[in-house]
């Protein structure tokens, strides 16, 4: 009887490894692990991603186990972290036994400090992108370690670290020319001297989150439309209230590619800068927050739907002057909207009139906030005949959850 032929014997690591790349799916490729040892073992080394809640012992065997790892997440829930979590000595062994990492996430990894992430810093030299949101107890130390170490960082993510200051972005400068996305949500110590320092040499900047930095305003911004003039696609700017039109007047010249643009609670902005910035970004514009900006009214709203035919989302919550006004120019086939997100609670001058106007051009609206408008109710949605959307969710009294694109 003929010797059944084991299949590693005829085939090697290279044409095992070529099996395994022609798994798509997650699913499969643990299933391909099982098989036998040497499945599980070449599986192990070709994997790129993973993430998990680790303590020490496990993360021994991780480093042990997924020797090339590119992606590692370590993040926690901000409501469900464990204790201790992620520790300074857990950082000591990752970037001892992880060198090829290009990406890590430590969100809400709240135990580490500047000695670990320093760690992070000066042996991860591959590093692309990092995000410690939340994590407190970071300071321009540690960070600035991780600036003057690793100059590959494209994406880094710092929200919530309330000691880091404008020597962090000094660092960030003077060593990580590739960055294109920050995340700084209050780090209230940044100041315009800080963002002035930072473009100077990082002029490839797309995405920037200033959300609640209260001491940013017109100088800083200004600083930054000029130097990422063709790059910059998204600027959040929520509650920085010394932020005013100087600014929208320099993203209006200079940034013709934004995309994104959050400026909820910037209360001194005023109609014309909206107008000029509508009109400079027409063709990019998609996502556009400036509720509570009480100087805004309908014609800001007018000029923006006329001339922002790709705008998706859309939030002027509490801009107590607009009135059905604001939707005059709809309604007819040339005024077609791409709109699939409209937030208008706490304007008690709109009325279901305005809603009929509307709802002829957005044909494609897929949640409507009308919370806290008087004049808009279910029963006289009712009553007059409106007819939303198929699927559109309608939130009349707080009922719904928010989209995620609306913070």
């Amino acid at each position: 009887m003929a010797r059944s032929v084991c299949i590693n014997e005829s085939l090697g690591d290279d044409e095992i490894r070529a099996v395994l790349s022609k798994l798509e799916h997650d699913k499969d490729k643990e299933s391909f692990g099982l098989v036998c040892k040497k499945w599980l073992r070449l599986q192990s080394t070709e994997r790129r991603k993973l993430c998990a809640r680790a303590g020490p012992h496990m993360l021994r065997q991780i480093a042990a186990r997924f020797t090339h790892l590119r992606e590692l997440d370590l993040a926690q829930s901000m409501g469900r972290s464990f204790y201790p979590g992620v520790t300074d000595s857990d950082l000591a062994l990752i970037a001892t036994s992880l060198s090829a990492l290009r990406v890590l996430n430590l969100q809400n990894c709240k135990g580490i400090t500047d000695k670990g992430i320093t760690e992070i810093g000066t042996k991860l030299r591959s590093l692309q992108s990092l995000d410690v949101s939340y994590c407190r107890k970071l300071t321009d130390k540690g960070l600035s370690a991780v600036a003057m170490g690793c100059h590959n960082l494209t994406s880094l993510h710092l929200a919530g670290c309330r000691f880091v200051t404008d020597a962090l972005l000094s660092a960030l400068s003077m060593s990580c020319n590739k960055l294109e996305d920050l995340g700084f949500e209050g780090c209230t110590s940044l100041t315009d001297s800080g963002l002035t320092v930072l473009v100077e040499g990082c002029k490839s900047l797309k995405h920037l989150d200033f959300n609640k930095c209260s001491n940013i305003g017109d100088l800083g911004i200004s600083s930054i439309s000029k130097a990422c003039s063709s790059s910059l696609l998204t600027l959040k700017l929520l509650d920085c209230c010394k932020v005013g039109d100087d600014s929208i007047l320099s993203l209006a010249t200079h940034c013709k590619n934004l995309e994104t643009l959050v400026i909820g609670g910037c209360r001194n902005i005023s109609d014309e800068p909206i107008k000029s910035l509508a009109a400079a970004c027409s063709s990019s514009l998609k996502n556009m927050r400036m509720d509570w900006c009480l100087n805004v009214s309908d014609i800001s709203l007018d000029c923006i739907f006329l001339l922002c035919k790709k705008l998706e989302v859309l939030d002027v919550g509490c801009c107590e002057e607009i009135t059905d006004v604001a939707f005059q120019g709809l309604g007819n086939e040339d005024s077609k909207l791409n709109l699939k997100i409209l937030r208008i609670s706490n304007c008690p001058k709109i009325t279901v009139d305005g809603i009929i106007k509307l709802l002829k051009s957005c044909e494609a609206l897929e949640y409507l906030d009308v919370r806290s408008c008087p004049h808009i109710t279910k029963v006289r949605c009712h009553d007059s005949g409106l007819q939303f959307p198929q699927g559109c969710k309608v939130n009349f009294a707080g009922s719904l959850a928010e989209p995620d694109v609306l913070r």
